[in-house]
């Protein structure tokens, strides 16, 4: 009868294989911990327009108070 031996192949995949679950339990899906981050000051399209669109509502609404009437008594005049 031949005894199982384990090697130190099968001790790394193994303890691989239970870290990668207990990363799967701990964070809900799979985490990439060797991705490329992108730099911010490439351009990118979407980005900038996922930002104007977060912006908008205040800068429509100060716009709006410095072209009316009312604006220009509440906000210090710019030059």
């Amino acid at each position: 009868m031949k005894k199982m031996r384990i090697t130190q192949r099968d001790y790394i995949k193994a303890n691989r294989k239970a870290s990668r679950e207990a990363e799967i339990e701990n964070h809900t899906r799979p985490v990439n911990f060797c991705r490329v981050q992108k730099s911010k000051k490439v351009y990118d399209r979407k980005r900038s327009k996922a930002e104007n669109k977060k912006a908008l509502p205040y800068l429509f609404l100060h716009l709006t108070l410095y072209n009316s009437n009312l604006g220009k008594r509440l906000l210090p005049k710019c030059s």
